[in-house]
């Protein structure tokens, strides 16, 4: 197909998407229970095909002299063929929005693979895709559960494997990908450090790091803000501006509007979720400083957690090591920035980090100490397809987003004519 044909089928696929903004809003609620007021991943899929509809006619090769020669040598970007993506419960279309639309840009088609958890978005994906005149067997949405993933991860047709997950299951990827030596990209989980400096907007500081904490998702997110970092001049201030935004927030229905936080995925996790908690408070991790039981009244039957928050926590501590994977967030003290900087990267992941500052300068200087793939000042993540977006040590390799996230998609080849 040509590359203007490409782009064009493209951009009607975001069309259709925009037609169907609400519907696949409202599946997201029905596959893991978000919130609409935060099921906005259906916007970033528009967004998504439209950038990278303008890269399809775009990827520009490069040509270069050679030594002793006048031969013409040339670099060309070509696709991989299939590419497999293995989208999580708690993103499908955040995935296939940073994933299947560079993948299609770059010139592959795609097998799809949503969760068992949460595949309705992903399917309605792929009607869209049909209806939108991409051609049958371009985009393939094949709900399964962990064979099928093994299944197709093994299959020797897939020329590259993109995984979002777990660290446990990419290994098993991984060495399942080893079968046809597959490259495989990989975006894990996080345990994301959030700085507040002396000098923040104390108010704007808690009321973001309450969104991009527990009440987000329910915490169910690899950009979850777990590990709040505060200066200690303004510690108990932020405590007070935390407690109270966590407290403003409504818990319940998720397709209430004004709902901002809903159940977590499964009874296993609320079960999980809350084993957590006791475990931290048996083992002295920190002051248990709000939550850490199941909801009660009319949602003792839902797979509610309360927000949960620990302040005083060490950092060496499990709580503070290990991703929760749910509303539990964690809360420690600083004194100088040396010490935020070394607490924050004292972690093996590295997805996202976080701060707040009205100082330029030390916003510059910190964010270019922190080990992580992402750097938020003053915002939560709003991940942008301009922008690429990956991890540092265990939370993977690999980008989405902006150039790097379509090479992601493309192979090199180098191409030299004699010149006689």
């Amino acid at each position: 197909m040509t590359a203007d044909r490409r782009r064009d089928l493209l951009i009607d696929l975001a069309d259709s998407v925009h037609e169907h903004l609400g519907q696949l809003a409202e599946l997201n609620v029905h596959d893991y229970a978000v919130p609409v007021s935060y099921a906005g991943t259906a916007v970033m899929l528009e967004q998504f095909l439209r950038h990278f509809a303008g890269y399809a006619d775009k990827p520009h090769g490069s040509s270069t002299p050679v030594s002793g020669s006048f031969d013409l040598n040339f670099v060309e970007r070509e696709p991989y063929g299939v590419v497999a993506v293995l989208a999580p419960w708690n993103g499908s279309l955040a995935v296939t929005a940073s994933c299947v639309a560079p993948a299609l840009a770059a010139g592959n088609a795609v097998i799809l693979k949503p969760s068992e958890l949460a595949p309705l978005a992903a399917l309605r994906f792929g009607e869209l895709c049909i209806q939108a005149g991409l051609p049958a067997g371009l985009v393939n949405v094949v709900p399964a559960a962990a064979e099928g993933g093994d299944a197709l991860v093994r299959h020797p047709g897939i020329g590259k494997i993109w995984f979002t997950g777990g660290g446990q299951t990419a290994r098993a990827v991984i060495q399942a990908a080893a079968t046809n030596l597959t490259p495989v990209v990989a975006e894990l989980g996080g345990k994301s450090a959030n700085i507040v400096f002396a000098d923040a907007d104390i108010g704007s500081a808690a009321a973001l790091s309450a969104h991009q904490g527990p009440l987000m998702q329910a915490g169910q997110s690899c950009a979850c803000a777990s590990r709040l970092l505060i200066h200690e001049s303004v510690y108990d201030e932020f405590v007070d501006k935390f407690l109270e935004a966590i407290g403003g927030a409504k818990v319940g229905d998720p397709f209430d509007p004004m709902v901002s936080v809903g159940p977590v995925i499964s009874e296993a996790s609320a079960t999980r979720i809350v084993a957590v908690v006791e475990k931290a408070t048996r083992d002295g991790a920190g002051e248990l400083l709000t939550g850490g039981s199941r909801m009660g009244g009319e949602l003792t039957k839902g797979y509610y957690v309360e927000p949960t928050v620990f302040g005083d926590v060490d950092n060496n501590s499990e709580l503070a090591q290990t991703e929760t994977f749910g509303p539990v967030v964690s809360l420690m003290r600083f004194s100088a920035d040396d010490d935020a900087v070394r607490i924050a990267n004292d972690t093996p992941y590295g997805l996202n980090a976080f701060m707040h500052t009205n100082d330029l300068t030390q916003a510059h200087r910190v964010a270019r100490q922190l080990d992580a793939g992402s750097v938020w000042i003053n915002q939560n993540s709003r991940i942008s397809p301009q922008g690429p977006y990956g991890g540092y040590k265990q939370s993977g390799f690999g980008r989405t987003g902006g150039i790097d996230g379509l090479h992601e998609f493309q192979q090199v080849k180098n191409i030299r004519i004699g010149m006689r």
